[in-house]
C-alpha cells in the first residue's frame, strides 16, 4: 500500500460512518458518503479520457463536493492541480498552457472553452458516475501539483508525490497528537497547501471530524469552537478573535501558519484566552518542515523544531553555520518535493550539492534546534553596504502601541543603495515620534529612514504580505 489515497481509505476504513465534514446548519457528511461520491467523480474523470499521471485542474468554490473531486483524483492516480478561485482567466490560461491538464473543472463564474463545471451545490456538469475502484499508485508518482505563489516572479508548478503528502500528514499527526475524538474547525481555503495538506491530511488520517465552514466569520467560527477541539489558522484569523475573546475552553491545539505570527498576537492571545498558540513553518516544496512543540515552550516569534523525520540546517557561504548565526534555512527529508514541472534548471538550483532544499528563507537555529526566521532571502535589505533583515526591525514596530501591522522593505536610495522603508496600518494610539523612539532598540542602520501609513498591507491569498508590490509601488520614494 503505497499511494496516498490507500492509506487514506485504511484510515477511515473501520469507522466509515463516521461525520467526516459538518457543515453548520447543513448537511453531515460521512467518510463514507464522501468517498462514494469521490468514486463516482472518479468515474466520470476517467470517461473524459483522464489516465494515471494526468494532470486535472481545478478553481472551484470550497465545498464537500470540492473534497471528494480531490479524492476522485487520487483515486484514480491522476494528479490534482488546485487553483485559487480569485486567479483571473488570463492567469489561468497561463497555467493551462503550462500544465497541460487533460481535463479543467472549474466554477460557473470561471467557465472556460471545455471545462467541467462544479458549483458549491453539486450542480454542474460534471456528474456522478457509476464508480471505479482505486487504481494503485507507487510512492514515488506524483499526487498533487501547487504553484508557488509568484510573489517574487513566474509561478511554478511543484510536484508532490504520494509519499511526500503520506510522510507529511504522519509527521503533523504524530507532532501535533492527532486523535479520531478530535473536531477540527475548517474556515481555510482548500486550493492551498495549509486548507488541504495540513488541516484535511490531519484528519482523514485518524478519521476525525471537520467542521468546515465556507469560509473565515468571527461569529461562525467562535460558535463552532464551542464543540470544536483543534483549529488552524492564519495570523489575521487570531487578531480578529482577539477582539471578542473567549476562554474556547474544549479546544486543545491552536495552530498558526501560512504567514508570520506577530509576538504580540501571540501573547494577547495567550493572555485574554489561556492557549499558546502554535506556530508552525513550511512551504510549497516542502510541506510542513518545523513546529513549536505540542508539549513544551511555544516561544512566540519562533517556528520550533524540525518535524519527525525532517532535518534542518542553517549555512552562511555554503558552510553549516554555528548556533545564533542568521543564514539560508535547508532541509532535507521524504517530505521535499520530486522537482518543479517542466523546470529542470530551477528544479537544480533548488537544492544544494549536497542534497538539501533551499528554502529560500533566513533564519537561525539556537542551541536545541530551534528555529527563528529572519525573512526571505530575497527581502533582505543591503543599505550602506550592511545586511538588515526585515524581521528584526518588523518585530520591534509591532510592539509600538497603535501600530496594527508593519511591513519592512528595501527601496532604491541614490546614496545607501537601498533605504529601510517601514510600512504601517495604524490605529488612534498611534505617534510616530514614539515608533521612532521604539527604534532606539536596534542598530542606527536598522532604522527606516520612512515611516509610511497605509491603509491595508497588500497580501495574497493565504494573508502574506507582497513585499514585491509595496517595493514596485513606492520605489522612487526616494528618487
Amino acid at each position: 500500500m503505497t499511494s496516498l489515497h490507500a492509506h487514506l481509505s485504511q484510515a477511515w476504513g473501520a469507522r466509515p460512518h463516521r461525520t467526516f465534514l459538518s457543515q453548520p446548519g447543513g448537511h453531515q457528511w460521512s467518510y463514507e458518503e464522501v468517498d462514494s461520491l469521490a468514486a463516482s467523480y472518479g468515474a466520470s474523470l476517467q470517461a473524459r479520457d483522464v489516465t494515471p499521471g494526468d494532470r486535472v485542474m481545478v478553481q472551484v468554490a470550497k465545498s464537500p463536493y470540492a473534497v471528494a473531486l480531490y479524492l476522485a483524483t487520487l483515486r484514480i492516480g491522476a494528479v490534482f492541480v488546485p487553483l485559487n478561485t480569485a486567479y483571473t482567466p488570463t492567469e489561468v490560461d497561463a497555467f493551462v498552457e503550462d500544465a497541460e491538464p487533460a481535463v479543467v473543472v472549474t466554477g460557473a463564474a470561471n467557465a472556460r472553452p471545455g471545462s467541467l463545471i462544479l458549483e458549491a451545490d453539486g450542480s454542474g456538469t460534471l456528474k456522478p458516475g457509476a464508480g471505479v475502484e482505486d487504481v494503485g499508485r507507487s510512492g514515488d508518482d506524483p499526487a498533487a501539483m501547487l504553484y508557488t505563489s509568484g510573489t517574487t516572479g513566474r509561478s511554478k508548478g511543484a510536484v508532490l508525490t504520494n509519499d511526500n503528502l503520506i510522510s507529511n500528514a504522519k509527521a503533523l499527526v504524530e507532532a501535533w497528537r492527532f486523535h479520531e475524538s478530535d473536531v477540527l474547525v475548517h474556515a481555510l481555503p482548500i486550493f492551498h497547501v495549509h486548507g488541504l495538506f495540513v488541516a484535511l491530511h490531519c484528519a482523514m488520517f485518524t478519521a476525525s471530524t471537520v467542521v468546515f465552514l465556507d469560509r473565515f466569520d468571527v461569529g461562525e467560527v467562535k460558535r463552532s469552537l464551542g464543540d470544536a477541539t483543534v483549529m488552524m489558522g492564519v495570523p489575521t484569523f487570531y487578531s480578529r478573535l482577539l477582539a471578542a475573546p473567549e476562554p474556547f475552553s474544549g479546544v486543545r491545539l491552536f495552530t498558526s501558519g501560512s504567514a508570520p505570527l506577530t509576538a504580540a498576537t501571540h501573547r494577547e492571545f495567550e493572555h485574554r484566552t489561556g492557549h499558546a498558540i502554535l506556530e508552525r513553518y513550511g512551504m510549497t516544496e516542502a510541506g510542513m518542515i518545523t513546529s513549536n512543540p505540542y508539549e513544551g515552550a511555544r516561544i512566540p516569534g519562533t517556528v520550533g523544531f524540525a518535524l519527525p523525520g525532517i532535518e534542518v540546517r542553517v549555512t552562511v557561504d555554503d558552510a553549516v553555520a554555528p548556533p545564533g548565526i542568521a543564514g539560508n534555512v535547508e532541509c532535507r527529508g521524504p517530505n521535499v518535493f520530486s522537482g518543479y514541472w517542466r523546470m529542470p534548471d530551477h528544479t537544480a538550483a533548488a537544492f544544494t550539492p549536497d542534497g538539501w532544499l533551499r528554502t529560500g528563507d533566513i533564519g537561525k537555529l539556537d542551541a536545541s534546534g530551534r528555529l527563528t526566521l529572519e525573512g526571505r532571502a530575497s527581502d533582505m535589505i543591503i543599505s550602506g553596504g550592511l545586511n538588515v533583515y526585515p524581521v528584526e526591525v518588523e518585530q520591534v514596530l509591532d510592539a509600538v502601541p497603535g501600530v496594527v501591522e508593519a511591513a519592512v522593505v528595501g527601496l532604491p536610495h541614490p546614496d545607501l543603495g537601498e533605504a529601510v522603508t517601514a510600512f504601517v496600518t495604524t490605529d488612534a494610539a498611534y505617534d510616530e515620534q514614539g515608533a521612532r523612539a521604539s527604534l532606539d532598540a536596534i542598530a542606527r542602520f536598522k532604522h527606516p529612514k520612512q515611516i509610511v501609513e497605509i491603509d491595508a498591507l497588500p497580501r495574497n491569498a493565504m494573508g502574506k504580505v507582497l513585499k514585491a508590490e509595496l517595493r514596485s509601488r513606492y520605489r522612487s520614494l526616494f528618487s
